[in-house]
């Protein structure tokens, strides 16, 4: 993620914010070129504020309202929702405080994951674009009904509204057992099947024969998989092949997971770009957990060899602060020459290197 300043006073500003603490003026994220404007007030919309503003009117997305969204919107334009909501299908309902607060969470989460879709430049369609568009749904659970689960269904992606309650999120990633249990990692993993839909199914044939090398037989039926998995448990030495124990059960859960896993490492490489992170050991470690991520994750020339290089010495840094702090692992997971092929494959297909 972006390190950001107010293009008015120069301030330190962060992706979520929506005033400047040190010039009050109002802040939005402009999408498009990426990037945080200065705002104010015209007309009842607003005018692009700073040194090297053009006068540019902007609007705030529609869910700006309830306190969710912080994305802009020309001035000009029609819409009324912005990048990000608009592959919305349904809500919950906002006159109800706790799921109001639940949503919040939701949201940012939600955005931070189109964040970095839109810098690595990626298809984004919605359900009114395409049947099998990129939609979400919110759900709240009901007395007496099941349970919502999180899934995926052709595109449309259902988020139990449970989820954003950290009680009941630590009590399903122990019930699952889990070490790590994200509302970013739920986006993450169920958006990756929607690209395996996108950039392997509808894709090349050279990316489906690919992934079928990489990560298997995505024809096998994935009842029966999942049943196979939750009744027998992962597979035995499961770590030499795959980022997590899920991602044994079906060729699509590993795809999904990898492309997950993909997603958290090159926008936490991001974030360390931008905060000028250097890890550099101050014992032998003949330079393994050595990195300065001086380099842009998402150009075309960077190679799945620099982004699991820093990876590697970056996470482990990160995990060492925490275990001082005496939380769990920043990242418990174990990336095996196996794995890194998978997020080779990845890196790859998102930057479209199969063919057409």
């Amino acid at each position: 993620m972006k390190l950001f300043s107010c293009p008015a006073c120069a301030h330190v500003v962060f992706f979520e914010n929506v005033v400047c603490v040190r010039c009050n003026h109002a802040l939005g994220y402009e999408p498009e070129r990426n990037r945080m404007l200065a705002l104010e007030p015209d007309e009842g919309i607003f005018v692009e504020a700073g040194t090297h503003s053009d006068g540019a009117r902007w609007k705030y997305c529609a869910n700006y309202e309830y306190g969710v969204c912080n994305w802009l919107i020309s001035g000009d334009a029609s819409d009324v929702y912005c990048r990000a909501c608009r592959h919305n299908v349904t809500v919950p309902d906002t006159s109800d405080p706790a799921n109001l607060a639940h949503w919040q969470k939701m949201e940012i989460a939600k955005r931070r994951m189109f964040y970095t879709l839109m810098r690595l430049r990626l298809p984004l369609v919605t359900r009114d674009e395409a049947e099998e568009g990129l939609g979400f749904e919110f759900l709240a659970e009901t007395p007496g009904e099941p349970h919502v689960m999180t899934g995926h269904d052709f595109g449309l992606i259902t988020i139990a509204l449970a989820e954003a309650d950290d009680p009941e999120r630590e009590k399903r990633r122990s019930a699952m057992g889990e070490p790590y249990r994200t509302l970013l990692g739920h986006f993450r993993h169920e958006v990756g099947h929607w690209y395996w839909d996108r950039l392997v199914r509808d894709g090349a044939a050279e990316a489906l024969q690919a992934s079928r090398t990489t990560f298997g037989d995505d024809t096998e039926d994935y009842g029966v998989a999942l049943k196979r998995h939750y009744e027998n448990g992962p597979k035995p030495n499961w770590q030499d092949e795959y980022v997590s124990s899920y991602a044994g059960a079906h060729a699509w859960e590993d795809f999904a997971e990898t492309w997950a896993h993909y997603l958290h490492i090159v926008d936490s490489l991001e974030t360390g770009h931008w905060w000028g992170v250097s890890v550099d050991p101050r014992v032998r470690d003949a330079g393994l957990l050595t990195t300065t991520i001086d380099f842009d994750v998402f150009a075309q020339d960077t190679t799945i060899d620099d982004i699991v290089d820093a990876w590697l010495a970056l996470s482990a840094a990160l995990n060492s602060f925490n275990r001082s702090m005496g939380h769990q692992d920043l990242y418990p997971f174990v990336i095996s020459d196996m794995v890194k092929g998978k997020l080779g494959f990845i890196h790859d297909l998102v930057h479209g290197r199969f063919g057409a």
